[in-house]
């Protein structure tokens, strides 16, 4: 009888633990993670980029920092280049990846005066993260800069209004910039949204700027460019470009 008591204890004390642990949702949007062929080819050419030194501005994101690199080129000559910035946009990435590059080599032996983020739309498809979830990412990555280049200024983005005009997404997007806007310090940590930049007086987004009402065409990236400009150059010391 005493042995039955015992077990029927035993059960009581470890099936609330067990349903804890089983109702933990872990955030995928602060756990770094790894991808693809490509996407390793792409870290190890930015890697040796970063070996070379010579490195003052940093531009972190998904695809819509990539695009600096074609779509955006002419205002990344103009703006960036003569920054010695790298591009670390990589298409298609969430803040798990970019939290996965920064610990394999993306800060390795580098001081820049600034790194400008924008990343976090990638994470807000459908229910894969929720808007708290996301801002924690965009957080998560300004805490491995500050903890890496202690030196570096850092300028968060709010993430780019997506879609034609206001939805879910685009509410979600706009939560979880606002979220992470609060580890913004106004001294080594800054925050800016632009996003009225690309809208029309009514909220619209129109294919002028984004054809697919995502990425920036060469006006949205002349948009862009032109807008955080005057932050960039405070933040790096210099004159503002005309």
């Amino acid at each position: 009888m005493k042995s039955k008591l015992l077990v029927a204890s035993l059960i009581v004390l470890v099936l609330p633990s067990l349903f804890l642990v089983a109702g933990e949702k872990k955030n995928s949007a602060v756990t770094p993670e790894h991808r693809h062929i490509w996407w390793t080819v792409r870290n190890d050419a930015v890697n040796e980029r970063v070996k070379q030194g010579n490195v003052d501005l940093l531009m972190i994101g998904d695809s819509i920092a990539h695009g600096w690199e074609n779509t955006g080129k002419k205002y990344w000559d103009k703006y960036y280049e003569p920054r010695n910035a790298v591009n670390m946009g990589f298409s298609g990435d969430r803040t798990q990846h970019v939290l996965w590059r920064l610990d394999h080599g993306h800060l390795e032996g580098i001081s820049p005066k600034l790194a400008v983020i924008m990343i976090g739309t990638n994470n807000s498809n459908g229910d894969d993260n929720t808007a708290e979830e996301i801002g924690e990412g965009i957080i998560a990555i300004c805490n491995k800069i500050r903890a890496k280049c202690p030196k570096t200024k850092i300028l968060i983005l709010a993430i780019f209004p997506r879609g034609p005009e206001s939805s879910e997404q685009r509410e979600k997007n706009q939560k979880a910039s606002l979220l992470a806007s609060k580890i913004a310090d106004g001294k080594m940590i800054h925050y800016l949204d632009i996003n009225d930049k690309f809208l029309t007086k009514d909220g619209f987004l129109t294919r002028k700027i984004m054809p697919d009402y995502l990425h920036p065409n060469e006006e949205g990236y002349r948009i862009w460019a032109q807008a955080i400009e005057s932050k960039v150059a405070e933040l790096m010391g210099d004159k503002p470009k005309e």
